[in-house]
């Protein structure tokens, strides 16, 4: 065997390797994800309310948005396998605080921040690790880092919420079962990033909080095109299967959270598939990607308007499969806009600021709870998601006039 081809064997088989780490982002996902389906349970036998259900929803975002902002610099100054791996292994513990304590709200919110955090890690951490391993491939297309890692997220979290509910329904120790099995999953997934190489040199030391700041966060191309979009992210997932499953609860036959389970894999399923073909609609030389989901989101906005009107399980199925969508374009335009927005010092950092506007989204359904609760009967669910669907049609308007503007050169 010649030298070169032993390097490029070499070559392969590391960027072969970004399957590891994918693993470990879909195990971090399963984690933040396998709550949601179980909000339902935990309202109706364990005695929460329906704004405490949804705040231990959103208490994860606690944990997302500083993991995020820290980890993702931090990974650029250390590496990424120094600050990813401990991720698996905060997930794990997050799962056991949480099963340890299905009566106890403070467990339960701090399992919830462990969630969280390992979350953040693997979004900003994970995601740049695995576009630096599909570059070492020069045969790797245009945007192929950014579907991949989008796609490890969504399918850890559906396949989390599917199994999660399911277990809940119909299987033994409904607040226990489920967050064993993903501590197992949590386990394998951490042996397997063991073997995984650097792919970022250790940076001169300086001050952190040098690091911690993101240059490439100020290019006009992120906030004219990025920032609209990011808060649609998860704002259109929390709806589709965080809203209007508990909408849904008095007419699912006595299996509330089955159809939450199912309602959560639609949406996230379909957020799969989109992604799958997110690449060939984005281009570089427009907001393509961004203007497609957003269109989808109006749509899907009115559609959970009808669903919350009809109140039938078909019209509320259709309604989380196309905000399903909207999701899923949304995730994975935006972050190939980051990716070619980003310069190799501050992709890990521009990701983090990403997936922090992601998880605003995440407030809407606490947000929501406490509207309609001040205001019983005079502001409803459909009258709500009108509004999401006009302003979802503004971001379009503004993002249209903009979609040519401050272009820059694509990155693998």
């Amino acid at each position: 065997m010649t030298e070169s081809t032993a390097v490029a064997q070499a070559v392969d088989l590391g960027a072969r390797k970004w399957i590891l780490v994918a693993a470990g982002m879909f195990a971090v996902a399963w984690g933040g994800n396998e709550f949601t389906p179980l909000l339902v349970m935990y309202r109706l036998e364990h005695g929460f309310s329906a704004v405490t259900v949804d705040t231990f929803l959103f208490a994860y975002v606690l944990g997302i948005v500083p993991a995020l902002l820290i980890c993702g610099p931090l990974s650029d100054r250390l590496g990424r396998r120094p600050v990813m791996l401990p991720a698996t292994a905060v997930a794990a513990a997050g799962s056991i605080l949480i099963a340890l304590g299905p009566d106890t709200a403070a467990l339960l919110f701090a399992g919830r921040v462990l969630s969280g955090i390992a979350l953040g890690i693997g979004m900003a951490v994970g995601g740049s690790w695995i576009k630096e391993l599909s570059a070492l491939d020069p045969a790797t297309a245009d945007g192929t880092g950014a579907r991949r890692a989008a796609m490890s997220l969504t399918a850890g979290f559906a396949l989390g919420a599917g199994v999660a509910g399911v277990l809940a329904q119909w299987a033994p120790w409904p607040t226990h079962l489920a967050y064993a099995v993903h501590v197992i999953i949590c386990i394998a997934a951490g042996i397997g990033m063991l073997s995984v190489a650097e792919t970022r040199e250790r940076a001169q030391q300086g001050r952190l909080i040098d690091d911690l700041k993101i240059p490439s966060a100020q290019h006009k191309r992120f906030l004219l095109i990025v920032l609209p979009l990011a808060p649609w992210v998860f704002g259109a997932a929390s709806v589709a299967y965080a809203v209007l499953p508990s909408l849904m609860a008095e007419r699912s036959g006595g299996y509330p959270i089955a159809l939450s389970a199912l309602m959560s894999v639609i949406a996230l399923g379909a957020g799969f598939a989109i992604q799958a073909v997110g690449r060939r609609i984005d281009t570089p030389l427009a907001a393509r990607g961004a203007l497609v989901s957003l269109s989808i989101l109006v749509f899907g906005m009115l559609l959970a308007a009808l669903a919350a009107s009809e109140l039938t399980i078909a019209a509320a199925l259709i309604a989380a499969a196309v905000l399903g969508c909207g999701y899923g374009m949304a995730l994975v335009s935006g972050l190939q806009e980051v990716q070619r927005i980003a310069g190799p010092d501050d992709l890990a950092g521009l990701t983090a600021v990403f997936y922090s506007l992601t998880y605003l989204g995440f407030a809407v359904p606490a947000i929501l709870s406490a509207i309609t609760q001040q205001w019983p009967g005079v502001v409803t669910y459909p009258m709500i998601f009108t509004f999401g669907a006009v302003m979802a049609a503004l971001c379009w308007v503004f993002v249209r006039s903009r979609s040519s503007a401050h272009l820059v050169r694509p990155r693998i």
